[in-house]
């Protein structure tokens, strides 16, 4: 199930591009790096893979400039920029305030302001229903992590022993 939620995802965040489709990228973006004096350290593929935060998200338009990928980046796309989960992966972005939420490719770097989880394009932010509010309260959950061959989801994790005890049924 979670090889066929990765794919439904990746088609839904290409599907959901109106003119500009990303481009795959070959492998993780996981190197350390340095913006404003501060080091950031992105976690691991495993680690992200069981990601799930609250926090605020700010809408931000990179209105064609290259991401951390080398991609362009447009506001029709949906995409948003995490300072410390790999790259690319793909996420599901839940606005706290009215229940809504859509998928998102984060394929950027940021928000490097204090106290913000995550940017996301206008397209998300729209489909999420605050682009006039400029921040709101998500929830973000990874659902896969790398793109073609590299992708990985959930169920590619190690699964946990069972460990009940004998005559416990679960």
């Amino acid at each position: 199930m979670g090889a066929a939620l990765a794919v439904l995802a990746a088609a839904a965040v290409a599907g959901c591009t109106q003119h500009h489709a990303f481009k795959p990228y070959a492998g993780y973006k996981m190197a350390p790096y340095t913006v404003r004096g501060w080091d950031f350290v992105p976690m691991g593929i495993e680690a992200a893979l069981r990601y799930e935060q609250d926090g605020i998200a700010s809408h931000y338009e990179a209105g064609g400039a290259r991401g951390a990928l080398g991609q362009r980046l447009y506001r029709d796309q949906l995409y948003a920029a995490h300072r410390t989960l790999p790259l690319p992966c793909v996420v599901r972005i839940t606005n706290l305030g009215n229940g809504r939420s859509t998928l998102a490719r984060v394929a950027d770097r940021g928000p490097f302001i204090p106290g913000r989880l995550i940017d996301v394009s206008t397209a998300v932010a729209e489909r999420l229903g605050f682009v006039g509010k400029g921040l709101e309260n998500v929830r973000v959950q990874v659902l896969s992590v790398g793109d073609g061959p590299y992708r990985r989801t959930a169920a590619d994790l190690p699964q946990p022993a069972d460990t009940a005890p004998a005559g416990i049924e679960r």
